[in-house]
């Protein structure tokens, strides 16, 4: 008897990850154990040397459609303690995913409402075809975003938070580029050539100074000037000496290619 295809695919292409949500059947939706396996495979790909870049996409024709019926079926008989518990390992899964030292990025097509707007959220840059819907909808179903709004306010900010979560609508890709949600809005044909493009330029920068530059933004953004005298002023300091900024550094005034450039 044939097996069950897994629910996460996972697969590199050189230094690049791949990790695609692969539950077309019901619109890539989140149950426990998806939630469960995207945590695992962006804390083990966070910790490998040989993965420079990490792509989260979709399989069949939408990203992510949010919840599962089934699983929210299920939360109706919970408890209150194990409705937190269940929102907790969500919440954990979007973190983990938003703190991976790698560098994240979303190839958005279809869909991606409710928490598959969240996973947007927790990618460092996002791609989206043209034609792709955005909603945070959890209010349509008398709930609320509210494991994923840490997430989705620290990208859109509290003026579009309100007028989106408040209203549950739909909205497309170009207002989600407009409100910092997306960063590139192409067609759907062009996704690849997109993705394409932005892996070269990562390719191209330090490895590590990529993780140290992702690992600055949320301390400064949360310190005050003060504050970010001292972390910034060390945090440049440790790179200018490090092995790898040194090598860029002197690659630049050799006019050389730096050693992290095959």
């Amino acid at each position: 008897m044939a097996s069950n295809p897994p629910i996460l695919e996972r697969f590199k292409e050189g230094s690049v990850a791949h990790v695609r949500l692969n539950r077309p059947d019901v619109r890539n939706a989140f149950n426990a154990e998806l939630i469960a396996e995207l945590r695992t495979a962006f804390e083990q790909l966070g910790s490998d040397e040989s993965v420079r870049a990490i792509v989260l996409s979709g399989a069949g024709k939408v990203f992510c459609g949010g919840a599962d019926v089934a699983w929210m079926r299920s939360s109706l008989e919970l408890s209150f303690e194990e409705n937190v518990a269940d929102a907790r390992a969500m919440s954990q899964m979007f973190r983990t995913i938003d703190r991976c030292p790698k560098p994240v990025i979303a190839r958005v097509h279809g869909a991606a409402l409710g928490g598959g707007a969240g996973l947007a959220a927790v990618c460092d840059i996002v791609v989206a075809a043209s034609d792709a819907v955005f909603g945070f909808t959890e209010v349509k179903l008398g709930i609320i975003p509210a494991v994923i709004s840490p997430f989705v306010l620290a990208k859109i900010g509290v003026s579009n938070a309100r007028a989106l979560f408040l209203t549950g609508e739909r909205f497309e890709a170009k207002r989600a580029q407009s409100i910092g949600l997306v960063h590139e809005v192409v067609i759907a044909d062009t996704l690849d050539v997109c993705m394409e493009r932005i892996l070269n330029e990562i390719a191209s920068a330090g490895p590590l100074a990529i993780s140290a530059a992702k690992a600055l933004i949320p301390h400064v953004s949360q310190a005050t000037y003060a504050e970010s005298l001292d972390i910034t002023s060390e945090a440049i300091a440790g790179r200018r000496i490090s092995a790898e900024g040194q090598e860029g550094l002197r690659a630049f005034l050799e006019r050389r290619r730096p050693s992290w450039i095959a």
